[in-house]
């Protein structure tokens, strides 16, 4: 009984701090929308795709992120210049995925590197192949992971337009994408085999995206 009253009490004077971090967090989000929206007005940024408001989908697309978490990666994919809405739009998804293929495989190559080295073993060469069979093979496996949040697009004269399409990814699902990657890219790959329980453990590490979560 003494245990259960010190664990309440405990609770309750962790809850005004909680709640004054979710207030300040409120306050942060609000500010990064309203200069966000404020960047695509001035910018000429329209959405694409849908009938909603370009303000109603950028909200949206905060409150997944914050639902979600820590377990949220967000990845923006970019078609620098284009005439064809589709040709645009498929162009701003596989730049997206090859986005995180890359990061994917540059997360696991540091590790590896850094690792392996500190151990005195030299086996950069002999990963090289296994790192270009991973990236090409995380890229086919995350599509299915995406989730389009939406997609923007502004005009640039000439009948040219230019787009970003964003992505959130679940972390959760995004390690399955890669594991499976990596048990593929491993079949081939000696070193890989080799130093198969730590090449597994930084795979399955989450990673930042190069933009920021």
């Amino acid at each position: 009984m003494k245990r259960f009253i010190m664990f309440f009490m405990a609770l309750t004077l962790m809850m005004p701090c909680v709640n004054a971090q979710n207030k300040i967090l409120q306050k942060a989000i609000k500010k990064e929308y309203k200069t966000k929206m404020k960047q695509y007005k001035k910018e000429g940024w329209k959405l694409f795709g849908s009938s909603r408001s370009l303000d109603v989908a950028l909200l949206k697309h905060y409150d997944k992120l914050e639902t979600l978490g820590e377990n949220a990666y967000e990845i923006v994919g970019i078609c620098a210049k284009y005439k064809s809405d589709n040709v645009g739009h498929q162009a701003a998804i596989n730049n997206a995925c090859n986005t995180y293929a890359r990061n994917a495989g540059s997360h696991v190559k540091g590790r590896v590197v850094s690792d392996m080295a500190s151990n005195g073993d030299d086996t950069s060469a002999e990963f090289d192949h296994f790192y270009a069979a991973y990236e090409t093979l995380v890229e086919k496996e995350i599509r299915g992971e995406m989730q389009e949040s939406y997609a923007i697009y502004r005009d640039l004269g000439n009948g040219e337009k230019t787009m970003q399409v964003y992505f959130i990814i679940n972390e959760d699902a995004a390690t399955k994408a890669r594991i499976r990657a990596y048990e593929n890219a491993m079949k081939e790959s000696e070193a890989a085999q080799k130093y198969a329980t730590k090449v597994s453990e930084f795979i399955r590490e989450g990673f930042e995206a190069e933009q920021g979560k």
